[in-house]
């Protein structure tokens, strides 16, 4: 284990460790592999990731995997913080307010995603509309708006989120899309994949790598 992911894995591609921190973070928090996810805490510290920078990462999960899901995880981050003296709670990063956070959300979704996003608003079912206002107001309004990280970031975490719950490869290609727009390469993309494979194994890596080469040919 040691060898294959602190030696192969961590040495192909061109991320760095504070990069592959996030992912591992994200990715065992989807796959709610807490005990370890508490050593991965103590190592994203330990390569420079702010408090945070970690607590983003992990609230990106959210609207993805879910509230019970995403608490589980932060009730053991937070016990990683206090054994290591960091103050809580940490500072607020949200950025909206609940009479723009839809405005703001479907910003940053035609951002990310284009023209795309009016046509799929449009052709919802009319008993089904509402989700749509739901994805623009609480995915992108309430999280993807929020500080501490970046948004070529929170779209690449996105992707290994998806990629990691299995059966999700309609949104793995939507994100790996959503990643081209925002500036992140297919090799960034590949290497971002082979990070999450020692932790979602090779079925769910495999069908994540096919859609990167469905969309990125």
């Amino acid at each position: 284990m040691s060898r294959f992911i602190f030696g192969e894995i961590f040495h192909q591609g061109n991320l760095d460790d504070k990069q592959r921190e996030l992912i591992t973070l994200v990715v065992l928090t989807t796959n709610q592999t807490l005990p370890q996810l508490k050593d991965h805490v103590n190592a994203a510290l330990n390569v420079g990731l702010t408090p945070v920078q970690i607590k983003e990462a992990i609230y990106q999960c959210a609207p993805y995997i879910g509230f019970p899901k995403t608490l589980n995880t932060i009730n053991e981050v937070n016990e990683v913080f206090k054994a290591r003296n960091i103050a809580l709670p940490l500072e607020n990063q949200t950025q909206v307010e609940e009479n723009n956070r839809f405005d703001k959300g479907l910003a940053v979704q035609v951002e990310i995603f284009g023209d795309v996003i009016a046509k799929m608003r449009v052709n919802a079912p009319e008993n089904q509309k509402h989700i749509q206002g739901f994805l623009s107001a609480f995915c992108f309004g309430d999280f993807y708006t929020r500080g501490g990280l970046d948004l070529k970031t929170r779209e690449l975490l996105t992707l290994c989120i998806v990629s990691s719950l299995g059966g999700a490869e309609g949104q793995v290609k939507a994100h790996v899309q959503g990643n081209v727009n925002v500036g992140n390469n297919k090799e960034t993309l590949i290497t971002v994949i082979s990070h999450c494979l020692p932790y979602m194994g090779f079925p769910r890596t495999l069908n994540a790598l096919a859609c990167v080469n469905e969309i990125i040919p």
